[in-house]
């Protein structure tokens, strides 16, 4: 996997601008009725990273973590601080926030999700790059102890019991996460000049699926 398991420098990606997108395919029938679809189970997120560059040595930085990554060929993990948590972001982490499946007294792995509420309408998330222990679980309301009844992959986001849940067991989980990206493109293009007169490079960044 061309994946470098490294966070683009948190300060440089606080102030920048993106989100989820979705692709939706929309057909306008003859009576003016539409047909719409979508190829995606999965949003995609999209952010640009030059917006939250306010010096030049914050450019110096972009410009070391670009060629660090050789431009679009490995990806690495971005800090969404619009949305990094399992709980809403004024609120602290509890092992209770996100239910993430039900015992069946044999599956001992679990994939971390994050829900997406709204009336009736949910969208389950799946997380695969949960920040290094910040993972809180917990089995039927009663939290337990990283290292002791479970261990996380940070690289896939899965949590794994000692002891598989028992039947009927509700698996909940408190967690940080980072977002899977890549640079959208191959060339940063920057000018001091025009930098310092308040123009800011555009540095286009992807989700990614790993």
């Amino acid at each position: 996997m061309q994946f470098h398991d490294v966070r683009f420098p948190a300060n440089l990606s606080f102030g920048s601008v993106g989100g989820p997108e979705r692709r939706t395919e929309i057909v306008t029938l003859s009576n003016g009725f539409e047909e719409r679809n979508t190829p995606w189970a999965q949003s995609r997120r999209r952010y640009d990273a030059g917006v939250g560059m306010r010096s030049l040595d914050d450019i110096e930085r972009l410009i070391g973590f670009f060629e660090a990554r050789q431009g679009q060929l490995f990806g690495f993990r971005w800090k969404d601080w619009s949305d990094f948590k399992s709980c809403e972001p004024s609120q602290s982490l509890s092992f209770e926030d996100q239910e993430i499946g039900t015992g069946d007294g044999q599956t001992a792995a679990f994939q971390l999700t994050k829900c997406y509420r709204s009336g009736a309408q949910v969208y389950h998330r799946p997380i695969t790059k949960p920040v290094q222990g910040s993972v809180k679980a917990g089995v039927d309301g009663i939290e337990l102890a990283e290292a002791v009844h479970y261990s996380v992959d940070t690289e896939s986001g899965l949590v794994i019991f000692s002891d598989p849940p028992a039947t009927g067991a509700t698996v909940s989980v408190g967690f940080e996460f980072d977002v899977p990206v890549r640079f959208d493109t191959d060339r940063i293009q920057t000018s001091v000049a025009s930098f310092q007169a308040g123009d800011i490079p555009s540095v286009p960044v992807v989700e990614i699926r790993v």
